[in-house]
């Protein structure tokens, strides 16, 4: 199995990528995603929290993806240590709240190392999702993993 990672800046380019994958037979066991959101674009109302702020991400991708069907129907909010609250589905979320209740700050970065990203890749990853981008990630067998990088970097920058 490979794992192949992507970064989008739009999360429509992110919603659509998640549909043609499913659409080109990546199983949704396979695929994870994470959205971040950028604060400066977030309502500047003192009264919304964290979490309310990372639930406006997820609304904002679920609304690209039209319906919510299948892996976007599980998002959900999680607080990762180090990064703050994100929208968050798949396999690579079972891997960091996985890593157990008190893991380090970098638990995302452990998890993207150990799925094989150098860890300055993963590091600029994670800043990246802090500044509001949404994080792709397939697992997949050589001949899915060809069509996989294929679709994400279709409209990946």
């Amino acid at each position: 199995m490979r794992t192949i990672t992507r970064l989008y800046h739009r999360p429509e380019d992110a919603a659509r990528t998640v549909q043609e994958l499913k659409a080109h037979g990546i199983d949704e066991d396979d695929i994870s995603l994470i959205a971040g959101h950028n604060g400066d674009s977030m309502p500047a109302d003192p009264d919304v929290t964290p979490a309310a702020r990372g639930a406006l991400t997820g609304e904002t991708i679920g609304a690209a993806i039209g319906g919510g069907a299948g892996l976007l129907a599980g998002l959900g909010i999680l607080a990762i240590p180090g990064i703050g609250p994100v929208a968050a589905a798949g396999w690579l979320v079972a891997t960091i709240t996985g890593l157990g209740a008190g893991a380090a700050a970098g638990s995302l970065l452990g998890a993207l190392v150990g799925e094989g990203l150098s860890e300055a890749l993963a590091g600029q990853h994670i800043e990246d999702i802090k500044q509001g981008a949404v994080l792709i990630s397939v697992r997949a067998d050589a001949k899915k993993a060809l069509i996989a990088e294929l679709v994400l970097d279709r409209l990946s920058p």
